[in-house]
């Protein structure tokens, strides 16, 4: 206790740090505030009584816009435009020379890249800011006429969701950590309150099983926190011997470093991918009724046995083909080469990269597996008895977002600290963030 006090002194009597923290606290709670504001012409008591029907996926969804998606407020498409955007520039980055091209030129290519993601998000939002109008408000809630009522909330849709990405953008400018990331952890967060009062409500009720069965489920959720933690912070250290060289009377090189080769390099993009095939049967579903079966029923249901099968198997294959993107061995062997290093046994050039290229593979399968189990979490503990509300804090992206974007931020945090010759968050060690690009992947480490 006395060691957290000492810390949280530090923290405070560094000025930079402490404008930093209490700027970001100030833009979070305006986010948070904008949550509850509900879109003009929108009736709130109606939208009540609609969210208690509950949707799992749509469920999900709304956990991560912070609960503004089921209350029709002007923030309800959250971050996710803008997330989506990000990943269709970064994916041409890679199939499109122009945009090759851009990701070389530094700074100024950096620059367009990020103007290109922000007119992307506007079309993007603006396309789902009128899909959700149309299905997700229902006609009741509704105090103004069509069209005016669709333009207006299409309007303002758009407008909440560019006013949040600058929130996010200043975050990250003038706070601590990487905003978009911070913004997404609080909206998740903000669920969690009320997933624990469902929870004791339902486990305190005469059927529920008491406080035992409540006091098991805290301790497991504390059990997979620790093994996402493991999962997010693996890595596999490949050691670099560099030459040494004399220059003039010294001698430069002949230190030995190593490659830190994460275990889940792919982040949380192969669950956000699979998620977003996920959402296709139920689209279908609800557009096109006569396509309707127990099988698209099924995969409608994330606690069915079909819909994590099939969700399991697309995480194991999007987080190879995502690490295979993000991760390139032939561009580490010849940056190697060039600086005159070299893996201990292996030939400088095609032998490097060939060996780098087997080493990623044996660790990303286990890692797929790994994410895979956690994705397949909540529904485990849902089978289980566990409250929907509840369930979701269990895995899947929101517990995977949690851990890397706090961890990330304490990094953050001591650095500042260590900085100006203070002592670290830990009495041993340091606090690891995330080295790679993951929430938060794209071009913020958050995915």
């Amino acid at each position: 206790m006395k060691k957290l006090i000492t810390t949280l002194t530090n923290i405070w009597k560094i000025e930079d740090l402490r404008n930093r923290i209490i700027t970001t606290l100030l833009l979070l709670l305006i986010y948070r505030i904008g949550c509850h504001v509900v879109l003009p012409g929108v009736n709130p008591d109606a939208l009540v009584a609609r969210s208690s029907e509950g949707n799992s996926i749509l469920d999900l969804i709304n956990m991560f816009a912070g609960g503004s998606f089921s209350r029709s407020a002007i923030f309800a498409l959250g971050v996710m435009p803008y997330i989506s955007a990000s990943i269709v520039v970064q994916l041409l980055g890679i199939a499109v020379p122009a945009f090759q091209k851009m990701q070389k030129e530094g700074e100024s290519g950096r620059k367009k890249m990020t103007q290109i993601t922000r007119y992307l998000t506007l079309a993007i939002t603006l396309v789902q800011a009128v899909a959700y109008v149309k299905t997700q408000v229902p006609a009741e809630a509704k105090t103004l006429a069509e069209p005016m009522f669709t333009i207006l909330s299409a309007i303002v849709l758009t407008a909440g969701t560019l006013f949040v990405m600058w929130l996010g953008e200043k975050i990250t400018d003038k706070g601590i950590g990487n905003g978009i990331s911070l913004i997404i952890m609080a909206g998740i967060i903000a669920q969690l309150p009320a997933g624990i009062v469902a929870e004791w409500g339902s486990r305190m009720s005469p059927s529920g099983g008491g406080p035992i069965p409540l006091l098991l489920e805290f301790v497991a959720l504390f059990f997979v926190v620790i093994f996402a933690i493991l999962v997010v912070q693996g890595i596999r250290k490949v050691p670099v011997q560099y030459a040494k060289k004399i220059v003039g009377n010294k001698q430069v090189g002949g230190v030995r470093q190593y490659i830190p080769l994460k275990v889940n390099a792919a982040g949380v993009m192969p669950i956000i991918f699979a998620q977003a095939i996920m959402f296709l049967p139920m689209a279908l579903s609800q557009f096109f009724p006569d396509l309707q079966s127990d099988f698209l029923a099924s995969l409608s249901n994330y606690t069915s046995v079909a819909y994590n099968i099939t969700f399991a198997v697309l995480i194991i294959a999007f987080t190879f083909f995502y690490t295979a993107i993000m991760v390139n061995p032939q561009q580490m062997s010849e940056d190697m080469k060039k600086n005159g290093g070299f893996i201990p046994g292996i030939k400088p050039g095609y032998d490097t990269n060939i060996f780098i290229d087997n080493v990623i593979s044996r660790i990303t399968f286990p890692g797929a597996i790994f994410i895979a189990i956690i994705a397949v979490m909540p529904a485990l503990a849902a089978k289980l008895g566990v409250n929907n509300q509840f369930a979701h804090f269990y895995g899947g992206t929101s517990l995977l977002i949690l851990v890397g974007v706090v961890l990330d931020t304490l990094q953050q945090i001591e650095s500042h600290l260590l900085m100006r010759h203070y002592d670290g968050l830990m009495k041993t060690g340091r606090v690891k963030g995330r080295s790679t690009a993951t929430v938060e992947g794209i071009d913020q480490s958050a995915l």
